[in-house]
């Protein structure tokens, strides 16, 4: 929930935040069933190579969110991506 709107941050950056070394692929797990997508915007939670990645409703919906949000997307990857990451 940290995360602003017009940000991304990485599946790892979340999972240190957190104190879990190598974690990436639990949070990622845990996203996947997110019950409030709509207060918990994992929709800003995308690969540390700047690809996208998945998302619970879909890799559409996510890219729609985040072009809402400013956030330019090309071939499914984060345009600009050291410019808008969000490092707890």
């Amino acid at each position: 929930m940290q995360v602003p709107s017009g940000k991304i941050t990485t599946y790892g950056e979340l999972a240190r935040s957190i104190g879990l070394e190598n974690g990436q692929r639990i949070i990622g797990k845990i996203m996947k069933v997110n019950p409030l997508p709509v207060i918990i915007p994992c929709h800003r939670v995308v690969k540390s190579n700047g690809d996208i990645g998945g998302y619970a409703f879909g890799v559409d919906i996510k890219k729609n969110m985040l072009t809402k949000e400013g956030i330019c997307i090309k071939k499914n990857k984060i345009e600009n991506f050291e410019n808008l990451f969000f490092k707890f």
